[in-house]
């Protein structure tokens, strides 16, 4: 089955990434980005052994949260607009795409509603690039004590989206400013944020080398994502496809 073989080979891939700087393998998730494919394909790959997936749109996701597997783990890792926040935090465990602070501020009503805690992870636009959503650098410090002050919303690290490149040494620098950054946060905040979500299909081993905790594979788990469309699922949005 190709879905099991391109697992094996992300997995292989993983592991020689982390014994290249001498990373324990268990410290990285592997993230199966779902966008596009159909539950079947969720429970297949459920049926490997994976646990943690990625939506990139809360509509596609919650209609596959509720046909999958119970056990599995729900991250939203595309833009959220303040009007899907209530949908977002009811069905996604984590939202990695916490891009400013008024959309925390909505996160923060939508998990009191609720009375839930809602963990996010900030994202970085660490390229500063005009077609990408995220906090830019240099205020993510003052940003992130702001959020930090929320009642409800716990932030649990840093996610980006480098530039694509055929030569993934070049996004290096920046995966290694997301870690730089991390450091920068915890040091403001007193504590410890667990995660960097960085790397997708074409530069996850170079995102593992640097310090990624979760990478985000879509493309070289599933396939091209084109195939996905032929089975009547939503594209969705591109940007964070994996």
């Amino acid at each position: 089955m190709q879905l099991a073989d391109n697992l094996v080979s992300i997995q292989a891939r993983m592991a020689a990434a982390c014994g290249r700087v001498g990373r324990d393998p268990a410290g990285v998730q592997l993230m199966a980005v779902s966008k596009g494919q159909p539950p079947a394909m969720v429970r297949a790959a459920a049926d490997l052994g994976l646990t943690l997936f990625g939506e990139n749109k809360v509509q596609e996701g919650k209609a596959k949260v509720s046909m999958s597997p119970g056990r599995l783990h729900w991250h939203l890792i595309g833009h959220l607009q303040t009007n899907k926040c209530r949908d977002a935090v009811h069905f996604f465990e984590l939202i990695q795409s916490v891009d400013s602070l008024h959309l925390a501020e909505e996160i923060d009503k939508a998990a009191a509603r609720v009375g839930k805690r809602m963990p996010v992870l900030l994202e970085v636009n660490i390229a500063g690039e005009s077609s990408k959503f995220g906090l830019r650098p240099e205020v993510l410090v003052e940003e992130m004590l702001k959020i930090n002050a929320l009642k409800r919303v716990e932030i649990h690290g840093l996610m980006t989206l480098a530039p694509w490149t055929p030569d993934t040494e070049k996004v290096r620098p920046l995966f290694r400013r997301l870690r730089e950054l991390k450091l920068a946060c915890e040091e403001a905040l007193g504590a410890t944020l667990p995660h960097l979500s960085m790397g997708m299909s074409g530069d996850f081993e170079v995102a593992v080398e640097e310090g990624a905790t979760i990478v985000r594979i879509g493309t070289a788990l599933f396939g091209p994502r084109g195939r996905a469309g032929a089975a009547g699922v939503g594209m969705g949005d591109p940007a964070k496809e994996g």
